[in-house]
């Protein structure tokens, strides 16, 4: 028996592997957010601070272990057998939901899953043992409901305090240094220096240190006596220090306090956030330890009571956890997706939006809106001059203008405000052990930076805030989705065994490698849109070219596959061609929804050639439609088991393939040589087509007379005749406004 419990806490220690290396991927959003969104320093220079502050962090999160322990369940009133399948049910429920999260890059909270994983599955356990014993304890007696209420309020209050805190703080100092800050920097940036790094002192070395598994005890007592000394001399020493530094070396004093705030943050993260990975594997192993140290023979009466107690947890465990988390770090490709998620919702510029609008983000806008003109129309017009002043971005928008491709994100004003208050409210919530959620803090810390930045103006508000609803909205269904998932596993588990316990590690592994497969090909088509955007003056031709002819390519390959579906009247062909052609459209979407940031990014007498580029565009996304207009009706057709195509129909449809295929195959010869010399050939072919999309419809017409052919497929026929037309008649247009694009870049560069 005892050999079997060994299995299982060996298992738990996998699923920890499996867990840190998941939670990272989500995680490290938090602390390399606001590093790489300024762009401070290189990514590699970056991820070595972050790295070494995982590693210091993680000794600081011993005191965090007591909350997997008996900070949501009373541990004394379940058996050793109910605790360890109360830790496996939520090990393989945290993995399976961080890594789903993690695929669709959306960042969800490690600390939210975590606590409702432990509240579902001892809810479950507690709830067997309620209905197997009628006379005992009731249900509600074994949950530490006062603790878990405490965490619970404590993460969700978290999300008010961070964006109010993040919103303040960065609105002060924004009129302390304005967008301009370097004139003002030489100044005030030793002092603000000093204040950001005396606060991260004070919060993570003396409210931490009472959690550090390698401080003794006269150490912390020695902290917590020398408090004000330590926080007056910080200040004065860190004041006095950058200023010299900026005197004497010309260094960025923002540049220094944001990697010394990616080091913090990182270590507040591992200090806070180690417990939302190995706090469970280590409570299964310390009432293993219990377990076997007691010689007990029958793990269904051996009651786990030393949980209770305060336990140090060994700094080998927790640097080993470190290490492994930093290995991630450097390797995880899912983290990057998380981060662009929350860094597009903070960016200073508008451009292709991920999110839609809401009524509530619609609302919320035209509230703001018109309660900050009322309180223009109070202050005094001196006043909201100076502000307008400190806030004018003109010259900050033409600094990162100029520097293109390699424009930051926000500046590191924005950056050190979002890390120095982010470390400081995670650390504070870490002293006081309640597991506060580094993805609340952090995200909503960044939003509420962005606003007072105006980084949410009128062109992208609605965006913004749906998205910042959309990822909010996400952590409650990983609250609701964690305490289902858990109390169902729980349950399954006191129910099965030990096979149930096998079949589901081995779901859990193919439910990974599924989700890795998924995120492998959306990191793919995210990459072919990056490459797609990056447009500027040098390759606005050549990028055109080559978004013609892949969009061309795509288009005669789906008008390929339309036909095929609809004469088989096969609906798996048909759906995945849909597929396609919703690709096919978000593509031309999202070129067109960046046609304001290309434009800009071209000289100041280049009209011409954003219009030859923005006539391109046009005739791209009526291409897209048109195929739409052909592939949805012909979905629906078969999906609603119309009757299918004539013989003599498929024929006609089949010669009208054939032709488009010809035709785009001769455009994209032209387009790829830059050889406008054939293009009345082209001509000749569209007017052939033109003519047999004619005399299709009026067989089309001759069927209908004769009773051949239904009403709906009569529509159906001759709707995707009346878009073929559209299609070949928009593709001469995109070639002819092609050429005329070319003729001039080849004008106005002497070729």
């Amino acid at each position: 028996m005892e050999t079997i419990y060994l299995v299982l806490v060996g298992f738990l220690f996998i699923l920890a592997i499996s867990d840190l290396m998941v939670g990272v991927s989500n995680d490290a959003v938090n602390f390399l957010n606001s590093a790489i969104g300024s762009k401070v320093a290189p990514l590699r220079v970056i991820m070595i601070i972050a790295a070494l502050g995982i590693v210091f962090g993680a000794t600081f999160s011993s005191g965090m272990m007591e909350v997997a322990r008996k900070g949501i369940f009373h541990p004394q009133y379940f058996y050793f057998s109910e605790i360890i399948v109360i830790f496996l049910a939520v090990m393989i429920t945290d993995v399976l939901l961080l890594d789903l999260f993690n695929t669709f890059g959306m960042p969800t909270s490690t600390t939210v899953s975590i606590v409702f994983e432990l509240l579902g599955a001892a809810v479950a356990i507690a709830m067997l043992k309620a209905i197997s014993n009628p006379g005992g304890m009731g249900m509600g007696e074994y949950i530490n409901s006062g603790k878990a209420l405490a965490i619970i309020s404590g993460i969700l209050l978290s999300v008010v305090i961070a964006f109010t805190i993040g919103a303040i703080v960065q609105y002060f100092a924004r009129l302390l240094f304005s967008f301009n800050y370097k004139r003002n920097l030489k100044y005030f940036g030793a002092i603000w220096g000093g204040i950001a790094i005396t606060a991260i002192t004070y919060f993570i070395l003396i409210k931490g240190a009472k959690g550090a598994s390698f401080m003794s005890g006269s150490t912390v007592a020695f902290i917590k006596q020398n408090t004000l000394l330590i926080i007056v001399g910080s200040f004065i020493f860190w004041t006095i220090i950058l200023q010299l530094f900026t005197w004497l070396t010309k260094m960025n004093i923002l540049k220094f306090i944001v990697l010394v705030g990616t080091f913090a943050l990182a270590m507040a993260f591992a200090g806070n956030d180690l417990v939302n990975f190995i706090g469970v594997p280590l409570a299964g192993y310390e009432s293993f330890v219990a377990f076997r140290d007691a010689q007990a023979t029958d793990p269904d009466m051996f009651l786990m009571t030393s949980l209770t107690g305060a336990v140090k947890t060994p700094t080998f465990f927790l640097l080993i956890a470190g290490i492994i988390m930093v290995i991630t770090l450097w390797t995880s490709k899912k983290s990057r997706s998380v981060t662009k998620t929350e860094i597009n919702l903070a960016r200073q510029n508008v451009g292709y939006e991920r999110f839609g609008s809401s009524l509530f983000a619609r609302s919320a806008v035209r509230w703001t809106t018109n309660a900050s003109q009322a309180f223009r129309r109070i202050m005094p017009n001196k006043i909201n001059k100076t502000i307008e002043r400190q806030f004018d971005q003109r010259e900050y928008k033409q600094e990162m203008k100029t520097l293109g491709q390699d424009a930051p994100y926000f500046d590191l004003i924005r950056a050190s405000v979002n890390l120095v208050v982010a470390s400081v409210l995670i650390a504070f919530a870490t002293s006081l052990k309640l597991p506060l959620s580094t993805t609340y803090v952090t995200f909503m810390v960044a939003m509420g930076t962005s606003l007072s930045d105006k980084a949410w103006g009128r062109e992208s508000a609605v965006y913004r805030i749906t998205g910042v609803l959309s990822v909010i909205g996400g952590w409650f269904f990983t609250a609701l989705s964690a305490f289902t998932c858990a109390f169902i596993i729980a349950l399954l588990f006191a129910w099965g065994g030990f096979i149930i316990i096998i079949v589901m590690m081995i779901i859990a592994l193919i439910v990974i490698i599924k989700t890795h497969a998924v995120h492998k090909r959306r990191s793919s088509e995210a990459k072919k849109h990056e490459e797609i955007e990056v447009i500027n003056e040098e390759n606005i031709v050549q990028k055109s070219a080559d978004n013609i002819i892949n969009t061309l390519n795509e288009v005669v390959e789906a008008y390929d596959e339309t036909m095929e579906g609809l004469g088989k009247e096969d609906l798996k062909i048909l759906k995945s061609v849909y597929k396609k052609t919703t690709e096919i459209n978000k593509t031309s979407k999202r070129l067109k929804d960046n046609i304001h940031h290309t434009v800009d990014e071209l000289q100041e007498d280049s009209v011409e050639t954003g219009h030859y580029y923005v006539q391109v565009l046009d005739y791209l996304r009526e291409i897209g439609h048109a195929l739409n207009f052909i592939t949805s009706p012909s979905l629906d057709h078969v999906k609603n088991n119309h009757k299918g195509m004539i013989p003599p129909q498929i024929e006609e449809l089949g010669q009208i393939k054939n032709g488009l295929a010809e035709y785009i195959k001769e455009c994209n010869v032209i387009i790829s040589n830059n050889d406008f010399s054939k293009m009345n050939e082209v001509t000749n072919i569209q007017q052939n087509l033109l003519k047999l999309i004619d005399q299709n419809r009026k067989n089309q017409i001759k069927r209908i007379k004769r009773a051949e052919t239904g009403t709906k497929n009569s529509m159906l026929f001759l709707n995707n005749l009346q878009e073929t037309k559209n299609l070949v008649l928009f593709i001469l247009n995109l070639l002819k406004s092609y050429r005329d694009f070319v003729i001039y870049d080849n004008k106005i560069n002497g070729k």
